[in-house]
């Protein structure tokens, strides 16, 4: 599902190679494109796995987030938001045991590390939701490759 991250064009569609390159001069005439891979295991034997593709494109974030503990239901999904100087603020819509749903996560961008603000449970809706006022407490490692 995820490819290499590897190239800072990771993701970029057709449209955004034009907006990128002069067909002329072959220079970079637009916004940079920026794909990042992150993983993150824990667990018995680090078995359950999260791992995160970012596409950064001019304050835009889009990517794939997948959550995968062992032997359980997994999440899977696309990601949508924004970024802000470090923070991004994200929608991540996912599937979890055949049902749609979607979270809003916030996430931190430090060097080769990605911090994210921890979920809790809203006991009057039933659903998992940022705590916003928590600090960045989950941490994934860069990783050049998702398999």
């Amino acid at each position: 599902m995820f490819a290499s991250c590897t190239s800072n064009n990771q993701g970029a569609t057709n449209k955004d190679t034009a907006e990128i390159r002069a067909a002329d001069t072959g220079k970079i005439t637009g916004p940079p494109i920026r794909s990042l891979c992150f993983l993150r295991t824990v667990g018995s034997g680090k078995k359950d796995s999260t791992t995160i593709q970012l596409v950064l494109k001019n304050g835009k974030v889009t990517g794939e987030m997948n959550w995968v503990p062992y032997q359980k239901d997994s999440r899977k999904g696309t990601l949508d938001g924004t970024l802000k100087g470090d923070s991004i603020n994200v929608v991540w819509s996912f599937m979890q045991e055949g049902m749609k749903d979607t979270l809003g996560v916030q996430f931190l961008l430090k060097d080769s590390v990605l911090l994210q603000k921890p979920l809790k449970l809203n006991e009057k809706t039933g659903r998992e939701q940022t705590i916003p006022n928590a600090d960045y407490t989950i941490e994934y490692s860069e990783t050049s490759k998702i398999k």
